[in-house]
């Protein structure tokens, strides 16, 4: 398994306790301050969870077919896991967000129906801006997602070739290598052949020479 993925993943297991613990205790503080830093906290380790999950895809994605199918499945389950932290922390936030208005309603209804109105003309006003820039912001990161995953992709087929270039490479060393050993015992034995016959040359030389001589010396 890949050691980068092993890291992001204890990271995010972390990460999800420690939000889920924060959601829990959030839920019981009064309304102020204090909850409302709880709740950034808690909006902030939602995008930090998200960039884990991204980052996992994307290490998932380039690894071996059979590591990543066996990662891509583990991250489906951490991609539920942050699913119910959101559903968890977007009701409590929009529970306290209802209780809010209710309580302001009690204080004097001619007066402050107008004052409601306003606020949430103002709140659907930046509900949908917000809404328009998350929109926005996640087609670009689905683009950039998109296009580190091709990125990734492309890498690894040029791996794989590479990989398939260098055994090929090493095969034909191999051959080479056995050539060289043949060629070498052809010409070892060439060397002694060529001793060998010039010796039986030599010695066919020296036998006529000896007959000629023998045959002069009896005439």
């Amino acid at each position: 398994m890949s050691e980068v993925f092993e890291g992001y993943e204890r990271q995010y297991c972390e990460l999800s306790t420690n939000l889920s613990r924060k959601c829990s205790s959030a839920s019981l503080l009064p309304d102020g301050d204090q909850k409302k830093e709880k709740y950034s906290e808690i909006q902030s380790g939602l995008d930090d969870a998200d960039a884990l999950i991204r980052k996992m895809d994307l290490e998932a994605r380039s690894l071996q077919p059979n590591v990543k199918a066996m990662l891509l499945a583990k991250l489906r389950e951490y991609k539920s896991d942050l699913n119910k932290l959101k559903r968890e922390f977007k009701r409590i936030s929009s529970s306290d967000a209802h209780e809010e208005l209710l309580e302001s309603g009690k204080a004097d209804p001619n007066v402050v129906s107008g004052e409601q109105r306003e606020r949430l003309a103002m709140s659907v006003e930046r509900i949908n801006q917000s809404g328009e820039r998350i929109r926005e912001s996640r087609r670009v990161m689905l683009e950039t997602e998109e296009l580190g995953i091709s990125i990734v992709e492309d890498l690894n087929q040029q791996r794989e070739t590479l990989l398939n270039s260098r055994n090929k490479l090493h095969g034909v060393d191999d051959a080479i290598s056995k050539s060289k050993k043949v060629l070498s015992s052809m010409s070892r034995r060439m060397t002694r052949n060529k001793w060998i016959v010039g010796s039986i040359i030599v010695a066919l030389v020296i036998a006529i020479i000896f007959i000629l001589f023998y045959k002069l010396s009896h005439h």
